[in-house]
């Protein structure tokens, strides 16, 4: 009995598990074999005795008996137990001496599944709330493409979609992840650590900068596509505190850490914002942002407008810059060319104006009768056909002159205002502030760790402006773009 107990103590210190939990293990083991051994359906209890562990089959006394297997007659209950009364208990011993090997066996699994489930329920208790934290590990070894590595306390699973594809490990090789999940199912206590989600380089932040550790600067998003770039946005709720320039750190040294723990990984540090005009003119750093429209403010949806050569900058390669900037601010973003929105406007446009508009109806838009009279005997009869004509077929008609030209002008220019009004998008260009400078404060690190602030040009142009389309027809050369974007992609 001494032995079985002290077995038990020391199974419960290696597994840090509660004893009577190995307790109930080996009593459930035993109730089992013995079932199995003489393939019977009593009721079975298991006591810890001084001879070892015994085996009772409970029967109950009742006048009448309705289950041969767990009851008793008084009589018969009376020559076990000459104090037996009806209602009361009688343990009948079962003997333990002939547990075959095959039931010997059942009671070890017994056992083992029970020490098992009582080891998953610690691990799951200890690591349910820790998700997110970083954790320093050891890799233990390699199962096909995942990592298995010690936490010391238990083991934790690496899969291959969590890590980034720019690490290398072998066996012994000490990392730090953070814990992505914890599960109770399977053989083993589930937990699930990763290298990949953007949690990771939050807490790399967090240990890093001491102005975010102490709670000055605030990570408030971050997005990422580990081993290509991250984007970060902070913001400081001291305003003597730059919140970019922390994180930065002096010569980009802090950042550096965490590029070197990331094996390489770009990192954009962002100045967060609450306008989302200006957190995406931050997030789309280092491109420059002509314009802004919120499309639907309820579904978070938005239209970015930028310079032709801008363009593939603001998207980056294979559409990364502008996929984690969506990611970053939770607004779901269309990004446009100046050329693509103004060919959209002119398209809009032509099919909302009246085709064939008599040229009477600009006399609504303050055009004299006496100047639609004669732009009729003219044969002029549409304001298609008069916005077609220069000035100086204007001039060839008879009572029109210079000053009457000016005024036809006008009067085609008001009429086709109205419908560039319909057209009209509520659009938001950035903020002064951001348009000379575009993202202040916003760094865009490299592998270097350098922070690259770039400026926002003020200038929006119409996109529809009769005036403006003879001049802006023609887009940016495709020998610059093509320069941009290798530089880019290069």
């Amino acid at each position: 009995m001494a032995t079985i107990l002290e077995s038990i103590e020391i199974l419960s210190k290696e597994k840090g598990i509660d004893p009577q939990i190995v307790l109930d293990a080996v009593r459930d083991a035993m109730i089992a074999a013995a079932r199995k051994q003489f393939r019977t359906n009593e009721e079975l209890v298991a006591e810890f005795e001084e001879g070892g562990i015994q085996i009772y089959a409970v029967k109950r006394v009742v006048e009448q008996v309705q289950d041969p297997v767990n009851e008793l007659t008084l009589e018969q209950a009376r020559r076990l137990d000459p104090a037996a009364q009806v209602g009361s208990v009688i343990k009948v011993r079962r003997s333990t001496e002939h547990l075959g090997r095959i039931s010997a066996q059942t009671a070890r699994q017994v056992i083992l599944q029970k020490v098992r489930e009582a080891e998953r329920e610690i691990v799951y208790q200890e690591y349910a709330g820790r998700i997110g934290e970083l954790v320093n590990c050891t890799v233990k070894r390699v199962e096909g493409s995942d990592l298995i590595v010690d936490l010391g306390r238990t083991e934790a699973r690496l899969p291959k979609k969590e890590q980034s594809k720019l690490d290398s490990y072998s066996v012994g090789d000490r990392i730090r992840c953070v814990i992505k999940s914890v599960e109770k199912s399977g053989k083993t206590p589930g937990v699930i650590v990763s290298r990949a989600a953007p949690e990771l380089v939050m807490r790399l932040f967090e240990q890093e900068v001491p102005e975010i550790y102490d709670n000055t600067v605030v990570i408030k998003a971050c997005a990422r596509e580990a081993g290509e770039r991250t984007k970060i946005a902070v913001q400081s709720r001291d305003r003597d505190v730059d919140g970019v320039g922390a994180c930065v750190g002096m010569k980009g040294m802090r950042v550096q850490s965490i590029i070197r723990e990331l094996r390489g990984e770009k990192i954009d540090i962002i100045e967060y914002s609450d306008d989302p005009v200006v957190f995406v003119t931050h997030a789309l750093s280092p491109a420059k942002i002509s314009k802004v429209t919120i499309l639907d403010p309820e579904q978070k949806h938005m239209e970015v407008i930028v310079e032709d050569s801008q363009l593939s900058l603001a998207i980056g390669k294979k559409g990364q810059n502008v996929r984690l900037a969506a990611k970053l601010i939770g607004w779901r973003i269309d990004i446009k060319s100046e050329e693509e929105k103004r060919r959209e406007a002119e398209s809009a446009m032509a099919a909302m104006v009246v085709p064939g508009a008599p040229v009477s109806v600009l006399i609504d838009h303050g055009l004299d009768e006496s100047i639609v009279e004669r732009l009729l005997e003219a044969g002029v009869e549409t304001v298609e056909q008069l916005g077609a004509m220069t000035p100086e077929q204007l001039e060839a008609i008879e009572g029109i002159g210079l000053e009457t030209v000016q005024a036809i002008q006008i009067a085609v220019n008001n009429y086709y205002a109205q419908y560039e009004e319909a057209l009209a998008p509520e659009a938001v260009s950035p903020p002064a502030a951001e348009q000379a400078v575009q993202t202040e404060g916003a760094a865009q690190v490299e592998t270097e760790g350098a922070a690259h602030i770039e400026g926002l040009e003020a200038d929006v142009q119409a996109y529809a402006d009769p005036a403006a389309q003879a001049q802006g027809g023609a887009s940016q050369s495709d020998e610059s773009g093509t320069a941009v974007e290798q530089d880019l992609l290069g």
